[in-house]
């Protein structure tokens, strides 16, 4: 073949170069590929057979073998060495010809003018002459225009300021006159580093005052920057996907692309995908993949060897060979994804600069490659996120509206509120923005925020970086200690870094501190502070951050700081790479906090209908909101063919369920059921439904419907309707039929019969239950525990009873679980939220517990604890020793059975089918459980 490739080349005298096959680097990683080849073909080893290379020979070849191979054409080598020498001085920032849109073409000049006019204007209005900021804020301004028009960057920030403008429109597009439109409500707000910006603020990219909030402006802008600085906007869901198409529009589809991610192979991937090309039996591999632990692939032996059912399987030769080709794909990319909410515009067509490929979505292009690529060749990448809290936030603010007739001005209610503090500080959280996890409400109920500033921490604190670094406890110690003594006196691991770690009680927990403490103890410039900060920025972040503690402690020395003080602080820096906020992000969420908290408390009914209708999003599942939402007076209605609308909808001061809630029910479907109804009335009877409703409505989603109650306020039970609707619908209806029902005459005379004989029991409350679970995947109508309370250990103690019993009380509690997690800062430790008629119950479960249960713990949807019960203030926990499967307790003792063996044999089976047999049937549907970590 390469003769002939030869030969035709000297024909055409066009010039050849060597190359290779390659497909793996090294001969041994062969293996590795005929399984990728299996896993892209979705089939076994076996299966692929005809698709795999025939042998190791396609790696890539030394200079040695490659010379070999083309010693007959020793000019294709030479043509080789030729392009990789151009290679090597090859500048993607400049060879590239990149260049990001200026703003409408204007010159430099024109465009700070420009700039600095806007903010100019802006600064009157938001600080008033005299005000407490005025002067701080006119020098901040001149001091960023400044270094904005050193980097030749005011027509980036103009630009942006069009994007915002392009958003306005497209929320007065899809909003029209809705409430939200009138409340303050800002198309998209800022997040990350350019909160800090007053530039941002006065253009509105943020709605954080920075000099109010004191933001550190160097994370985002300084003198030393080498790339475009990040901003970050979020929008709502809807207002996002349609920028994103305006944005295509604006600048031309050949100059607008999409970041892609390559999310890598993990553990549970790794095993799955794996496991099914070396043909292991698929329940197995499910298995180990639910119990392992591991993210990285790599910790798939360990796993198997700790799992007490799989740790003798590693001496069989596919389970050695599912370890071994697990350790080589770990880490390697699993697919190409779109960026969460990264684009590159450029005043060139992309395709000239960068390979594309079409988008998943219709009308989108997706560059190859992913942001740390983009940043290295030189692209500037704007940021549209989509953030569900506030889709949330807005659909409740119309809500409230609907009810009150004023929307509400989020931007103008009482940030000092204590009744919302209060409900902060108690943990009472579930649904409301950051602050919702069991890590936030375990810390937040020791901590007691009670200001924006407080909530920016402890929106901050729970992120890798402050707990690698320790600042968790010491932060949360010196808050109580101050709470108790306020003569208390702060200690620092310096003095020189009091200024800088004051706010944070001399720990490092924002990520633009560590910008501050390296430039006050090691007195790094703005540069060297800079160039530590991307080296934290990025995953391939350890080398280079080891190679600034040289530079860090000859600073830190020579301002007469010691050794072994500058190690100390500088070990709490390298944990930043782990991942931490800057103090102006923080501040953004932290706000965003307080907002839903505030529409959670005074206005729970629309939060809540919000909630449901913005799902998926946070920690908990409806199952679980909704009985958070039955706690804070909030009864949820089931769906009704004539009251419910499309989603969830406010009824009275309760939450009516959406038509588009139900199982195999279709917005498209739901919407023209409801538009039926508002067109010619209610429906009334099963048959006028029928008759009226779409054929796409199939038989399924219309007895879903009837088993959760949808019909019942037509007067019928729940089994008759089901009996009327398989008479009329019959057992087998063409699924391609697509006009009405009215063409179904032999079931009108089946509907005729007399059937007065006939006897329609309703549903009792566990049958109930359960068709809740598989319609809707939440309950509305009871609590499954409330079932079988009866039936578990009489020493089973409910939530409610917790602050009756005292401090290190053994107790036994039962509960549906709502979420789990098992934090890789943790130490090992798994928390579990549990809950109960009464409430929310806490679990801790230690690692030694843990790895004693962990099938239990990682998989049950029912679980029963044995543990001691914790309390400090507020907080109330239970630390297991025991976890175990839901079971029901004895009914009689020993000497009873033995006494009377058939009698109590024939009550306990009866008994032990009246109920517990309705939890089996949810474990084949279990309700939603959030599982992190």
């Amino acid at each position: 073949r390469l003769r002939a490739l030869g030969a035709l080349a000297d024909r055409l005298d066009i010039p050849v170069v060597a190359t290779g096959n390659v497909h793996y680097h090294r001969p041994e990683r062969h293996r590795l590929q005929d399984v990728l080849v299996a896993i892209r073909n979705r089939t076994t080893l076996d299966g692929s057979h005809g698709s795999r290379r025939a042998n190791s020979l396609f790696h890539l070849a030394s200079p040695t073998e490659m010379a070999v191979r083309f010693e007959t054409r020793p000019d294709s080598l030479a043509a080789t060495l030729r392009i990789a020498e151009r290679c090597r001085s090859f500048d993607l920032t400049e060879d590239l010809g990149y260049q990001f849109p200026d703003f409408e073409g204007s010159a430099r000049g024109e465009a700070i003018e420009t700039l600095a006019a806007v903010c100019l204007s802006e600064l009157t209005h938001r600080y008033e002459p005299g005000s407490a900021h005025e002067h701080d804020a006119e020098e901040r301004l001149h001091k960023e225009l400044k270094l904005v028009d050193m980097h030749g960057l005011a027509g980036f920030f103009l630009v942006y300021r069009d994007i915002l403008e392009l958003a306005r429109e497209v929320a007065t597009d899809l909003r029209g006159d809705a409430p939200r439109t009138h409340a303050n409500l800002p198309p998209g707000r800022g997040r990350g580093s350019s909160v800090s910006s007053i530039i941002c603020y006065l253009i509105g990219l943020s709605n954080i005052d920075p000099v109010k909030a004191d933001l550190f402006l160097g994370r985002f802008l300084n003198e030393a920057i080498r790339n475009v600085p990040d901003i970050d906007l979020d929008f709502s869901r809807d207002i996002r996907e349609e920028l994103i198409l305006r944005v295509y529009r604006k600048y031309g589809a050949d100059h607008v692309g999409l970041v892609c991610t390559f999310p890598s192979y993990r553990l549970r991937s790794a095993v799955r995908e794996i496991g099914k090309a070396l043909d292991l039996p698929q329940g197995e591999i499910e298995k180990l993949a639910k119990l392992a632990e591991h993210r990285s692939a790599l910790g798939l032996r360990e796993e198997i060897q700790r799992i007490p059912e799989f740790e003798n399987r590693l001496g069989a030769p596919l389970w050695k060979a599912l370890v071994e080709v697990a350790e080589d794909i770990a880490g390697l990319p699993r697919h190409i994804s779109q960026h969460v909410g990264g684009m590159i515009i450029s005043s060139r067509p992309l395709i000239e600069m960068v390979p594309l490929e079409p988008a998943a979505w219709e009308g989108r292009v997706l560059c190859q490659w992913d942001k740390d690529s983009c940043e290295d060749a030189g692209f500037i990448k704007i940021d549209f996120l989509a953030l569900g809290m506030l889709s949330l936030v807005e659909d409740a603010v119309d809500l409230i509206a609907d009810k009150t007739g004023v929307p509400p001005d989020l931007s103008r209610i009482d940030f000092e509120d204590e009744a919302v503090y209060e409900r902060i500080c108690s943990g009472d959280t579930v649904g409301m923005f950051q602050v919702e996890s069991q890590a936030q409400i375990q810390m937040i109920r020791r901590v007691r925020p009670r200001n924006l500033e407080d909530l920016a921490i402890q929106v901050a604190i729970v992120r890798p970086g402050p707990i690698v670094g320790g600042a968790v406890n010491q932060y949360v110690r010196r808050r109580e200690q101050l709470r108790a003594d306020p003569a208390f006196k702060v200690p620092y691991d310096h003095p020189l870094l009091a200024d800088a770690l004051g706010e944070t009680l001399g720990v490092v927990i924002f990520q633009d501190q560590v910008l501050r403490v390296s430039q006050a103890l090691a007195g790094f410039t703005d540069g060297q502070a800079e160039e530590l900060r991307r080296a934290m920025s990025r995953k391939r972040s350890r080398d280079a951050l080891r190679s600034h503690w040289d530079e860090f402690r000859e600073g830190a020395v020579a301002n007469g700081v010691d050794e072994a003080t500058a190690r100390t602080v500088f070990t709490k820096v390298v944990a930043f790479s782990e991942f931490g906020f800057p103090k102006s992000h923080a501040a953004a969420f932290g706000l965003l906090a307080f907002q839903s908290a505030w529409l959670s408390h005074y206005h729970p009914t629309e939060y809540y209908v919000a909630l449901f209708n913005n799902q998926p999003m946070g920690f908990y599942s409806l199952d679980a909101i909704g009985r958070d939402a039955l706690r804070h007076g909030v009864k949820v209605l089931l769906p009704d063919v004539n009251a419910s609308r499309v989603k969830c909808s406010c009824e009275g001061g309760a939450l009516r369920v959406g038509l588009g809630f139900v199982r195999n029910w279709g917005v498209e479907v739901a919407e023209r059921v409801a538009a039926e109804r508002e067109r010619r009335g209610p429906y009334l009877s099963l048959v006028d439904f029928l008759r009226r409703t779409p054929a796409s409505l199939k038989r399924p989603a219309i007895e879903n419907l009837i088993w959760v109650g949808g019909f019942e306020s037509l007067g019928l039970s729940r089994r008759e309707l089901l009996w009327q609707a398989g008479l009329w619908l019959g057992p087998e209806s063409d699924p391609n039929r697509t006009g009405g029902r009215d063409d179904h005459p032999q079931t009108e005379l089946a509907l005729g019969a007399p059937y007065e004989g006939l006897v329609f029991p309703g549903l009792d409350a566990p049958d109930r239950l359960v068709a809740e679970y598989r319609m809707l995947r939440f309950a509305a109508s009871l609590h499954p525990l409330s079932l079988v309370r009866d039936q578990l250990p009489l020493d089973t103690v409910t939530s409610g009873r917790f602050a009756d019993l005292p401090q290190n009380a053994i107790v036994w509690v039962a509960g549906i679980v709502t979420a789990r997690q098992r934090p890789v800062t943790a130490k090992g430790y798994v928390f579990v939220m549990l809950e109960d008629e009464s409430g929310p119950i806490s679990v801790i479960v230690k690692p030694r517990v843990y790895e004693r249960n962990r099938s239990t713990v990682r998989t049950e949807p029912f679980i029963l604890v044995r543990g001691r019960l914790q309390k400090d203030g507020t907080t109330m926990n239970v630390l297991a020793s025991q976890v175990e499967s839901l079971r029901m307790a004895p009914l009689v003792s020993d000497e009873q059975l033995h006494g009377s063996l058939p009698d109590t044999l024939e009550y306990w089976n009866n008994r032990q089918a009246s109920a517990f047999r309705y939890l089996t049937a949810l474990r084949q549907t279990p309700p939603g459980i959030k599982n992190f970590g």
